[in-house]
């Protein structure tokens, strides 16, 4: 199936904030999370949590993607949190620092049984035993019975806790963001690359969203508003890039290339993996122009 939701802006916003949810309806990023997790208090979860229902039950959409970050269901919270998500019929919930397969199929259970079966997942990996554990919540979360969606570096959290700095440039945790790219790819999963901690550094968010684009990401979290305008520059497919899959698809359909595996276009050899690619690619402009 062709995922055609174009993530490239992807906005943490804190559930206990009621003027900063307010204001996510006029902004241009695509996605919006609203955070149950690290961005609230302790003291402030329950408030945070009535505060999102209620944001969704009186707000729309429109064509923004809006998604909730529950805490932990291992901790004190996150079975209030599933609860309020079910209430609330939000995009997608996110479950953070997943490690295993089965943490993810807790959590479809949990939905389930609060009534959101139809809710899809995503997934924070940040943490060492997740990168280790990749291949495993990959293959069960392409499953139609767990639903997952987009996985999430958590690069902050990676950092903290593999005990490295993180340089401009991420050379300490660049290599296992590949890693995370190549899994979410090879199971058909969106992938969201990590948040720019200084939103005052225009000039060092956009070089690493540039990195991003790099290394494949679909796109990148993000902590303030003013990040949104580079984020969607830089997560936007290039006229070239356009081009070329329109090209590619319209070769492959032709009647005559119908079962061919391998076709010329503009004089290169191109497999009908690009062209899924370029579908892809395809899907989500026209989600960009709708």
């Amino acid at each position: 199936m062709i995922q055609s939701r174009a993530r490239r802006s992807v906005l943490y916003v804190p559930g206990s904030n009621g003027k900063a949810m307010a204001k996510t309806g006029q902004l241009s990023c695509d996605s919006v999370i609203f955070d149950l997790e690290d961005a609230v208090a302790p003291d402030a979860k329950s408030y945070a949590r009535n505060a999102v229902v209620e944001h969704f039950k009186t707000t729309e959409a429109g064509r923004k993607e809006r998604i909730i970050r529950i805490n932990a269901l291992t901790g004190q919270w996150g079975g209030q949190d599933i609860a309020a998500a079910a209430k609330a019929k939000p995009d997608a919930v996110i479950v953070p620092k997943v490690e295993t397969a089965n943490m993810l199929a807790e959590a479809r259970q949990a939905l389930d049984a609060a009534g959101a079966s139809g809710t899809p997942l995503w997934a924070m990996i940040e943490t060492p035993l997740a990168f280790v554990n990749l291949a495993d919540i990959c293959r069960a979360g392409a499953d139609d019975a767990i639903r997952l969606e987009c996985m999430v570096a958590g690069t902050n959290d990676i950092a903290k806790e593999t005990s490295l700095p993180l340089p401009e440039g991420r050379a300490t945790i660049v290599h296992w963001l590949a890693m995370l790219v190549l899994h979410a790819r090879a199971f058909g999963i969106d992938v969201l690359d990590g948040v720019y901690n200084d939103f005052r550094d225009a000039d060092g968010f956009f070089r690493e969203c540039q990195a991003g684009v790099r290394l494949g990401f679909d796109g990148k979290t993000l902590i303030h508003p003013s990040q949104i305008e580079a984020a969607n520059a830089a997560f936007s497919p290039t006229e070239e890039a356009i081009a070329d899959a329109r090209a590619i698809v319209s070769v492959f359909d032709l009647p005559e290339n119908a079962r061919e595996g391998v076709v010329s276009v503009k004089g290169r050899m191109v497999e009908r993996l690009h062209a899924e690619a370029a579908r892809r690619l395809l899907a989500k402009l026209d989600n960009l122009n709708a």
